[in-house]
């Protein structure tokens, strides 16, 4: 069974392009599996970017403030938890 480790929550969202704001309380790379948990929000995906000040990076770090393109719609407050199997 795959174990879940919060390393952020979302702030704001963006319907364009579709992208959430994280600041995060963990590390983070491209390729991590995470699941977004709300009230009404239940998404997993896999990190294909994100950024920083509208820079692109591979990895972030607790502390930091990052974008990341979701598939849908997430709410401020949202818990962001990374999947490790």
């Amino acid at each position: 069974m795959a174990t879940e480790v919060e390393v952020g929550v979302v702030t704001d969202f963006f319907s364009r392009p579709v992208v959430a704001g994280v600041d995060l309380t963990g590390a983070l790379k491209t390729g991590d599996k995470i699941h977004i948990k709300g009230h009404t929000t239940d998404l997993e995906l896999v990190v294909e970017s994100m950024q920083i000040h509208n820079a692109n990076v591979s990895e972030a770090k607790a502390g930091d403030s990052i974008g990341i393109k979701v598939p849908d719609r997430v709410r401020r407050g949202d818990k962001v938890y990374k999947v490790i199997d």
